[in-house]
């Protein structure tokens, strides 16, 4: 996933619907960019800009905090990546998205790997009371999984990943009826997505093919036989 400069008026033409949902918890959960070492030798390298992920992450919580402004906003981020790629780019990354916690009062945790996801999910909050109304990813994925640490730690590959086979330890008795649930990651339709379905009974929205990350936008499928699903 690159990202692109010039953005296309008609991406939003291409786009999923962003239904608003119930009240509860939303949780954004943001994955690490890859580093130039793996992909500056790519014909259409990842990540030139550090903040890929985090600054989609941040256009949706300003989409949430202008419908909803006192909504409960968890960031589940991989830190690691971030670490690792403040080394490359020279800068105090973590403390940048400090910055963006505190500028909308969220709740900010560095996550490791994917039972550290799971496990917010099911206990992070009293789950009784405080339903998740809201789950996305962004980030690397295939059709498979969630991949944190895609190309940081293993050119084109990943150590830390959230996996379709782990999904059935998520309670689905977490999400609120009617949960907004979104991967705006590549092909999680093609597979993941009914995983998630079968462990959770709730539908995620997952894209067959790629998306691309933009500039000031949500991400938009990329390719003509590319689509959005919810299985």
């Amino acid at each position: 996933m690159k990202r692109l400069l010039l953005l296309l008026p008609l991406c939003l033409l291409f786009a999923s619907p962003l239904p608003a949902a119930p009240q509860g918890e939303y949780v954004l959960l943001v994955g690490g960019p890859s580093l130039m070492q793996w992909e500056k030798y790519k014909a259409q390298p990842h990540d030139h800009w550090w903040a890929n992920f985090v600054h989609a992450a941040r256009v949706r919580t300003d989409q949430i905090r202008a419908q909803a402004p006192d909504a409960k906003i968890t960031w589940l981020v991989y830190g690691q990546g971030y670490k690792d790629r403040a080394v490359q780019d020279k800068q105090d990354l973590i403390s940048l998205i400090g910055t963006v916690r505190d500028k909308y009062n969220l709740n900010l945790i560095y996550i490791r790997k994917g039972d550290d996801v799971i496990n917010y999910l099911n206990s992070g909050q009293a789950r009784d009371s405080v339903k998740i109304a809201d789950f996305e990813y962004f980030g690397h994925s295939n059709a498979k999984c969630f991949m944190f640490d895609y190309s940081s730690n293993i050119e084109s590959a990943c150590k830390s990943w959230l996996h379709e086979d782990d999904l059935k330890k998520i309670n689905g008795r977490v999400f609120a009826r009617g949960a907004n649930i979104k991967s705006w990651g590549c092909h999680t339709g093609e597979s993941m997505s009914k995983k998630w379905y079968a462990a959770t009974g709730t539908q995620m929205w997952g894209v067959i093919g790629k998306t691309q990350y933009m500039l000031n936008e949500l991400p938009v499928i990329s390719g003509k036989d590319s689509k959005w699903v919810s299985r």
